[in-house]
């Protein structure tokens, strides 16, 4: 597969407020490096996350989407990251059906801590983004700038 060197993904990260958030906050405060790309969105919760914002997000031409949570029995609402998981398998199988590739689509904890991981974490996914190449799929082309 030929990858364009020139091409830059756009990544939307959605980030739970009470770990990933801070998480990120943390990589910013310890001078971590993390792509510029990646436009992060402020959630309370990573299960307030709709499958929907996902798509939308593709819509509108992001070229990856991750979505950052507190570790499993460590969330703020108690449960909410149980519910994220569990989303989430269920739009993998959406995914599939309209042929977007599941290496778009990213599912990450990370806690108020792991700065370094999730710097490491964006960093990762936006090089595994980059050799997918951009998204066709579902773009709006409304959306494409001129």
């Amino acid at each position: 597969m030929q990858v364009n060197e020139n091409f830059e993904p756009v990544i939307v990260a959605f980030c739970c407020n009470w770990c990933s958030y801070a998480g990120a906050d943390l990589s910013g405060t310890n001078r971590l490096n993390y792509p510029t790309n990646v436009k992060i969105i402020r959630v309370p919760c990573s299960c307030r996350v709709n499958p929907m914002f996902i798509l939308r997000a593709f819509q509108k031409g992001a070229d990856g989407v991750i979505i950052c949570g507190c570790h499993p029995g460590d969330c703020h609402y108690t449960s909410g990251n149980y519910f994220t998981r569990r989303r989430i398998t269920l739009l993998y199988s959406m995914l599939d059906f309209l042929g977007i590739e599941r290496n778009r689509t990213r599912l990450e904890w990370v806690s108020a801590a792991e700065g370094a991981k999730f710097a490491a974490t964006m960093e990762q996914f936006t090089a595994d983004v980059k050799a997918l190449g951009p998204n066709r799929r579902l773009e709006d082309l409304r959306c494409r700038k001129q």
